[in-house]
């Protein structure tokens, strides 16, 4: 809520002052009942000496506490014929939300993933049809995958899976282990060259016999649905220039801030990891849409410090839980790209997932959260659709 002026504004008149101020010993106090009939929204309370040491030490985490210079003379004859105590005067402002609730009724909104995905994901089917109605052609999204990782086995089939569901044709390249890093590198040169494909993702991470760097480059920069080309990457990293495309994840990161209604210009922003995948790109995507952002990483002194001042939370460390409810600033958006397996023996997989931060302790404070799972991942493959279709479309539509 609001705050009122402090005891030195010449807003409040010793007159009104000394009608919403008693003295207790060494403490000025409101009258108990005075907030419930007073039109103020919020309370100041005003202590000095032993009870401004008491009051720091029993209020609540949403008071907010300064230092004031001491009460006016006026206000201290007022009051009491008792002079006040040599010192600062300690502020103490309530609001009424601070007084009708406690921190443990907070539950921060959580913000559904799963249904931002599916919204976008309609959204392109719309124009999947339109471009087959109007042109005859449908966006081409080639998948390369080396080797039978089974997570990256489970990734591919979920991605070539939302393609039928979208009427994407889809462009199946299952290569084995042991292929060399030539013939990797040789589809590639065939998929740019198709007019059909629209886009060209390398499932990652490739056999340690093969360079990824090398692979990615060669992907033609108009078909780099993935957003890893150097060339995607530099734009990005330049003010008043925009890549083709834009990693999906991180990409996908800001469409759930966008979506859910919060405002990023002006905001500080702090991004937990720097990997080229999320972390460097998510950062850059935030400086884009005008937040001042900070990197925290592995090397950082005093991480939580930093975290504790974000208005918005991207986490994308790779540490289970690593970030605590009491790292987070009251009311702060937070993006938890994360996803850890811990043990469970209560799941009959024996592991169940999370994320990078602690979600049960961060609902109490943050004013928004994404849950793990069903928070970041479904938006990384919808964003992997939206970049093929805007690939197609340029082509298409010219």
């Amino acid at each position: 809520g609001s705050r009122s002026p402090p005891l030195s504004s010449p807003s409040l008149t010793p007159t009104r002052q000394r009608d919403t101020i008693a003295r207790s010993g060494d403490a000025l106090l409101a009258p108990p009942l005075a907030f419930l009939f007073s039109p103020c929204p919020s309370l100041f309370f005003s202590f000095s000496g032993e009870a401004a040491a008491l009051a720091g030490t029993t209020s609540s985490s949403q008071s907010s506490i300064q230092q004031l210079p001491p009460a006016p003379a006026t206000l201290a004859a007022a009051s009491s014929t008792s002079e006040q105590p040599a010192g600062a005067t300690v502020a103490i402002y309530l609001s009424s939300e601070d007084i009708m609730a406690s921190p443990s009724d907070h539950k921060a909104t959580i913000i559904d993933g799963k249904a931002i995905a599916q919204t976008i994901r309609s959204e392109i089917a719309s124009e999947v049809q339109r471009l087959s109605e109007k042109y005859g052609k449908v966006p081409g999204l080639a998948v390369v995958i080396v080797g039978n990782r089974k997570d990256s086995q489970s990734y591919v089939n979920m991605k070539r899976k939302s393609c039928a569901e979208l009427c994407i044709k889809s462009f199946d390249i299952d290569l084995p282990e042991d292929v060399a890093e030539a013939e990797v590198i040789s589809k590639v040169h065939e998929l740019n060259a198709n007019p059909d494909v629209h886009g060209i993702l390398v499932q990652l991470p490739l056999p340690k016999h093969i360079s990824e760097e090398k692979v990615l480059c060669e992907i033609s920069l108009e078909k780099d649905v993935d957003g890893f080309h150097p060339l995607n990457i530099g734009k990005l990293a330049m003010k008043g220039r925009q890549p083709l495309f834009n990693p999906c994840t991180p990409r996908g990161c800001i469409e759930l801030l966008v979506r859910s209604g919060i405002s990023i210009k002006g905001k500080n922003a702090v991004v937990v990891g720097r990997s080229n995948i999320v972390g460097l790109p998510v950062s850059l995507l935030l400086l884009k849409e005008d937040a001042t952002v900070t990197v925290v990483h592995s090397r950082t002194k005093e991480p939580e410090k930093i975290i504790r001042e974000a208005d918005i939370i991207i986490a994308a460390a790779g540490q289970a839980m690593m970030i605590k409810g009491s790292w987070i600033k009251p009311g702060s958006a937070v993006i938890d790209v994360g996803t850890n397996a811990v043990d469970d023996p209560t799941r009959k997989s024996g592991y169940r997932l999370v994320g990078d931060v602690d979600f049960q302790e961060a609902c109490k404070v943050a004013g928004w959260i994404t849950p793990v799972p069903g928070g970041v991942g479904p938006m990384t493959v919808a964003m992997l659709l939206k970049n093929t279709l805007d690939g197609a479309k340029r082509v298409i539509e010219k």
